[in-house]
């Protein structure tokens, strides 16, 4: 079966594709501008290594609208908007915008999670490190373990659209037809072999992480039934609001307390509750001693019962 998805209304161009492709051009054009003034956009934006001093919590998100070349840029955008508007057409623009900064986000992580393997296992006990020739402190060498671009994100999106739509055909090459399940699979193996075993400076293990953190969020999707067309981005925030009502819920079935008095205040409360009891076992116990214990009510030996004890 060969499964496309031609939803009404389809854009080509959808607003958050639109608006991610524009913000990316304008990140890569303002890098080569400001580079003529001496300021480096990419070293201030891109990710870097937690542990190094110009590392910033923001960069977990700026990183992703910065790019190494125009060949970087190009292939990031076309698959941006390969994948992106099927998605976007399919799950609206909160939902996507969500997936897509999970990814991102996500395969960031990833990224630090590897450099810091890295950095314990080699660097660690080092102040300096020599580069060929060129020492330099750890710290600038920290620094210049700088992760840019959009392929965590795009990762992710390749990943969704080939579990959505996994007998789509792709054209390799714009050449060669492929399933879109066994390209996603192919392009998992490809970047998990480059990073074990390559020496490049393409962050493999965010692609990876990426796809990864895509993977867990469209799982939980379908486990709670959210991933068809008319997803609501409010739903996936309900589990917390129910959560939080139900710690927050005081309840008692009505059987429980029907005939529990209410908690005396004070002493005087509770001795009049008290003495309004004893008038009423009194009552039922002369009953007793007149007509018998078959004379009593159901509820009247539940009562006597219940208070007696």
């Amino acid at each position: 079966m060969n499964e496309q998805y031609s939803p009404t209304g389809f854009k080509v161009l959808p607003t958050v594709v639109k608006n991610l492709l524009i913000i990316n051009v304008l990140m890569y054009l303002a890098t080569i501008t400001l580079t003529r003034f001496n300021i480096d956009l990419s070293a201030m934006l891109g990710l870097h290594f937690y542990k190094a001093s110009h590392f910033r919590v923001y960069q977990l998100v700026t990183y992703m609208f910065m790019h190494a070349n125009f060949g970087h840029l190009f292939f990031n955008m076309f698959a941006l908007w390969m994948f992106g508007n099927t998605l976007e057409n399919l799950w609206g623009s909160k939902r996507f915008l969500l997936f897509y900064m999970v990814c991102g986000i996500g395969a960031g992580l990833c990224q630090e999670l590897v450099q810091y393997i890295q950095y314990s296992h080699s660097l660690v006990d080092f102040d300096k490190v020599n580069l060929g020739g060129q020492i330099v402190t750890m710290d600038a060498y920290l620094n210049m373990m700088n992760t840019v671009g959009a392929s965590g994100a795009v990762y992710g999106l390749l990943l969704a659209f080939g579990m959505t739509f996994p007998n789509s055909m792709i054209y390799l090459y714009f050449l060669f037809p492929i399933k879109a399940k066994w390209f996603v699979v192919g392009y998992a193996v490809l970047e998990l072999v480059s990073g074990l075993t390559g020496t490049s400076n393409v962050a493999h293990f965010a692609h990876l992480g990426g796809m990864l953190f895509g993977l867990g969020l469209i799982l939980y999707w379908r486990k709670h039934g959210m991933c068809g067309p008319n997803f609501d981005l409010k739903k996936w925030k309900g589990w917390f609001w129910r959560w939080k009502e139900k710690r927050n819920m005081e309840y008692t079935p009505f059987e429980e307390v029907k005939d529990e008095p209410k908690v005396p205040r004070d002493d005087g409360e509770y001795n009049r509750q008290k003495a309004e009891k004893e008038r009423d076992v009194d009552a039922i116990l002369d009953k007793i001693s007149k007509n018998g214990y078959a004379s009593l009510t159901d509820e009247e030996k539940e009562f006597l019962f219940k208070n007696s004890k």
